[in-house]
C-alpha cells in the first residue's frame, strides 16, 4: 500500500503539520491501495503566507515570463500522463480512454493559457481613460475527486497566466493523482510559493481558505451544496468567488433525429466518466410517439457498454469511486422505484460477475415524470431518467425546468431548428450532435450550477481586476 505524507509549501515537498490520515481503496478490487496524512488549518495558513510573499514579484512578471512558464508546466505534466493515467485508473476506476483523455487534458490546458494570454491586452482604452488589468491576488483553488488533474490544471493555469499566486485544495480522495500534479508543477521549476498544494479535508482547509483575508478569490468546482457555504464563508472578506457546480443537465432528441446515433450519443452523454460527471446527460427527453423506438434502442446499446475492469481498452464503465458513491447510486435506485418509475435497464446490485469493488448496473428509467426526484437532483451516477414530450416548447419548457443550468445536448437532423432550441436553453454550454470540448469557450453554469466562467479570456479575466486611470490621456 502506497504511502503518501508530503504536500508542496514554497516551492518545496514539506511533511504535513496535520496528523489526521485517509485511506484510499481501490474502486475495481475493494482493496486497501494509498494512506495519506492531510494538511490542516496551520499547513493552510504557512501556504497562505508563501503564495502572500511571492505574489509582489509575480504580478509584475512579464507575459513572456509567463507564457515560458506555462510552456514548462506543459512539457512536465505530459512527461507523467502514462502515470497521470495509470494513478486515475487505479484510484478512481475511470475506464482507460477516459483516463487517458484527462491526463492529456489536463497538460493542454496550460497551452491552451498561454494562447490566450499571448493574445490577451491588460492595457485599454475607455472613454477618457486607461484602463489596466490587475492580478487579483493570491487564489484559492479548491478542486473535486471526479477530474483531479484536469481540474487543478485548468484552475491553476488561467491563475498563472492572471500573475496570481495560488493555494490549491485538491480533493482529499486522490491523494496519488495530486502527488504526481505536484511532482509535476515542481518539475517546471516556477519561483518559490508561486504554487502551494494543501491536501486535507473540506472543513478544515477549504474553510481557511475561504476566510482568510489573505484569500483574494476562490476557485471551486465540486457539488451545490459546497459552494453555497464556500460562497457564505467568503462573505466576510467580499472574496471574488468563482463556482463550477452541479448539474441536472438534459439530453433533448428532436423528434427528426437520426435515432441509431442520437441514443447512442444520449447515453454516452449521460454514462460519461461512470456516470460521475457534473455535465452528464441525466435527463433523456424524447418525442413521446418516438418513446418505443428509443427504449429499443437503449437496451440495444446498453447491451454493447462494457462494464468492467476499467484499465481494459473495451471497458465503457468503470466501477464508482468509493463505497460512498455505491451506496448513494442504490439509494437512488430504490427511490426510483418507489416513485414509481419502470426500470428500462439495470436496476440495484451489482453487474453480473463484478462482486468485488464499486461496479453498478448502468440503470435507464422510463415512466418518469417532472417532478419525481430522479428527474430533479443530481445522482452524480450512472443512471438515466427518459422523459416524453410532446412539441418543441414543451421540450425547451421541460429542459429548463431545474434548478440547474450547466450543460444541454441537442439531437437534430436540422441544425439550424436545433440551434433555434439551443438559444431558448437555460445552459452555460449546448452541445449539438456531438460531445465534443473546447478548450477556449467558456465553461460554467446557469442559476445553482455556479457562478462565472472558466477557460479563454473570460476565464483568464476571472483572476483579474480592473484599474481605471483617469486624467492620463
Amino acid at each position: 500500500m502506497q504511502t503518501i505524507n508530503q504536500i508542496y509549501i514554497d516551492g518545496a515537498f514539506v511533511t504535513p503539520h496535520g496528523t489526521d490520515t485517509i485511506d484510499i481503496i481501490n474502486p475495481t478490487t475493494g482493496t486497501p491501495l494509498a494512506r495519506a496524512t492531510l494538511a490542516d488549518a496551520e499547513d493552510t495558513r504557512r501556504a497562505i503566507l508563501a503564495a502572500k510573499r511571492a505574489l509582489p514579484a509575480f504580478s509584475r512578471t512579464t507575459v513572456l515570463e509567463r507564457v515560458a512558464m506555462l510552456k514548462r508546466l506543459h512539457a512536465a505534466v505530459l512527461a507523467r500522463s502514462d502515470a497521470m493515467r495509470d494513478a486515475t485508473i487505479r484510484e478512481y476506476g475511470a475506464p482507460v480512454s477516459r483516463a487517458t483523455w484527462i491526463s492529456h487534458f489536463a497538460a493542454q490546458t496550460f497551452l491552451d493559457a498561454a494562447a490566450t494570454l499571448e493574445t490577451y491586452d491588460f492595457t485599454r482604452v475607455a472613454g477618457s481613460s486607461i484602463v489596466l488589468m490587475e492580478p487579483v491576488g493570491v487564489a484559492g483553488l479548491i478542486t473535486p475527486w471526479n477530474s483531479t488533474a484536469g481540474s487543478i490544471c485548468s484552475k491553476l493555469a488561467m491563475a498563472i497566466a492572471a500573475g496570481c499566486t495560488s493555494v490549491i485544495k485538491p480533493s482529499e480522495l486522490s491523494p496519488i493523482q495530486n502527488s504526481i500534479v505536484a511532482e509535476a508543477i515542481h518539475a517546471a521549476t516556477l519561483p518559490a510559493g508561486v504554487v502551494n498544494i494543501v491536501t486535507g479535508r473540506g472543513d478544515i482547509v477549504g474553510t481557511e481558505l475561504s476566510t482568510h483575508p489573505d484569500i483574494a478569490k476562490i476557485s471551486f468546482t465540486g457539488s451545490t451544496a459546497v459552494g453555497k457555504i464556500i460562497q457564505r464563508a467568503a462573505a466576510d472578506t467580499i472574496k471574488r468567488v468563482h463556482l463550477a457546480l452541479g448539474g441536472k443537465s438534459p439530453s433533448i432528441i428532436l423528434d427528426d433525429a437520426d435515432l441509431a446515433q442520437a441514443v447512442p450519443l444520449a447515453l454516452n452523454a449521460a454514462f460519461m466518466n461512470n456516470g460521475q460527471a457534473c455535465i452528464a446527460g441525466s435527463r433523456l427527453l424524447v418525442p413521446a410517439h418516438r418513446l418505443e423506438e428509443v427504449i429499443a434502442l437503449v437496451k440495444e446499446t446498453i447491451g454493447l457498454m462494457k462494464v468492467g475492469d476499467p484499465a481494459e481498452p473495451t471497458t465503457i464503465i468503470g466501477p464508482l469511486a468509493n463505497r460512498s458513491q455505491y451506496e448513494r447510486i442504490q439509494y437512488y435506485i430504490r427511490l426510483g422505484l418507489a416513485e414509481g418509475a419502470t426500470l428500462v435497464a439495470g436496476g440495484e446490485g451489482h453487474p453480473a460477475g463484478l462482486d468485488q469493488g464499486y461496479f453498478v448496473k448502468p440503470t435507464v428509467f422510463v415512466n418518469v415524470h417532472k417532478d419525481m426526484r430522479i428527474a430533479r437532483e443530481e445522482i452524480f451516477g450512472p443512471v438515466l431518467s427518459i422523459l416524453t414530450y410532446g412539441s418543441d416548447e414543451e421540450a425547451i419548457d421541460m429542459a429548463n425546468d431545474t434548478d440547474f443550468g450547466l450543460y444541454a445536448y441537442i439531437m437534430s437532423s436540422d441544425p439550424a431548428r436545433a440551434k433555434a432550441v439551443a438559444t431558448r436553453l437555460q445552459a452555460g454550454r449546448v452541445m449539438i450532435n456531438s460531445l465534443q470540448h473546447d478548450p477556449l469557450a467558456p465553461f460554467g453554469g446557469y442559476k445553482q450550477s455556479g457562478v462565472g466562467r472558466e477557460y479563454g479570456v473570460l476565464g483568464l479575466e476571472s483572476y483579474l481586476e480592473a484599474k481605471t486611470l483617469l486624467g492620463v490621456l
